[in-house]
C-alpha cells in the first residue's frame, strides 16, 4: 500500500482557526468561508484494543523543542484501520478534497458571567409602566410546591468556552501549498482557536 492511499483514509486532522472570508464561485455566487490552517500533523500515538482497551489515532500538531507537540487529539472511528497507521506518519491537508462533508469541533467562545436573557433567550420583564430597573429580570424560578428550585432550571451564568461541534460543513477549497483549508460557514471558536475536522461519512 503507497504513503498517499494510506493517507486518504485518514480523514481528520488538526487545525487552528484563521479567519472568516468569502469567495466566489464560477457562476458569481459569493459563498462565505472559514479558513483554517490545518496540519501537518504527526501520528504520535496508535491505541490498540489489547492494552489500552479502544482503538485510536492519537495525532501531534504544531511542534515544540525536543519533539514534542503543543496539542495532541485521539481520533476513534468504528471503522478504524489502526494497523493502516504507523508511529511518525505524517497527516497533511491532502486528506481532504473539494466537496468533502467535514465536522469541525472546537472550544466555543467564551463570554463570561451573562444574565438569562443573553444566555438563554429570555423575553425579559414588560416595559410597561410600573417596571423598573427589572426590565432584564428572569421572573419566578419556582413554585411554592416543591419549596426549592428544580434542578436544571435555567438561570443566569457562565455562558460560552464549550465544546461545540458543527457537521456537514463543505470543503469548498484545498490549498496543500499554504496548509489552508477553506470551509463552507462558521465554525466555533475564536481567532487561534483548535479545531478538529472529521471528514463525515
Amino acid at each position: 500500500m503507497t504513503r498517499f492511499s494510506i493517507l486518504r483514509k485518514m480523514k481528520f486532522i488538526l487545525g487552528e482557526k484563521l479567519k472568516m472570508s468569502q469567495i466566489f464561485d464560477e457562476e458569481g455566487n459569493r459563498i462565505p468561508v472559514t479558513l483554517i490552517k490545518a496540519g501537518p500533523c504527526q501520528v504520535t500515538q496508535i491505541k490498540k484494543k489489547e492494552k489500552d482497551g479502544y482503538e485510536a489515532i492519537q495525532i501531534g500538531y504544531l511542534k515544540k523543542k525536543k519533539g514534542k507537540f503543543r496539542h495532541l487529539r485521539e481520533f476513534r472511528d468504528e471503522g478504524l484501520k489502526i494497523d493502516d497507521f504507523q508511529v511518525g506518519q505524517e497527516i497533511d491537508v491532502s486528506v481532504f478534497k473539494e466537496g468533502d462533508l467535514v465536522s469541525v469541533s472546537g472550544e466555543s467562545k467564551g463570554k463570561g458571567f451573562q444574565g438569562g436573557v443573553k444566555r438563554w433567550g429570555f423575553s425579559g420583564r414588560p416595559a410597561s409602566h410600573g417596571t423598573k430597573h427589572e426590565e432584564r429580570e428572569i421572573g419566578s424560578i419556582g413554585a411554592s410546591t416543591p419549596s426549592r428550585v428544580i434542578k436544571g432550571k435555567k438561570m443566569p451564568g457562565r455562558m460560552g468556552g464549550e465544546r461545540v461541534t458543527v457537521k456537514n460543513l463543505k470543503v469548498v477549497k484545498v490549498d496543500k501549498e499554504n496548509n489552508l483549508l477553506y470551509v463552507k460557514g462558521a465554525v466555533p471558536g475564536k481567532k487561534g482557536t483548535i479545531l478538529e475536522i472529521r471528514a463525515l461519512k
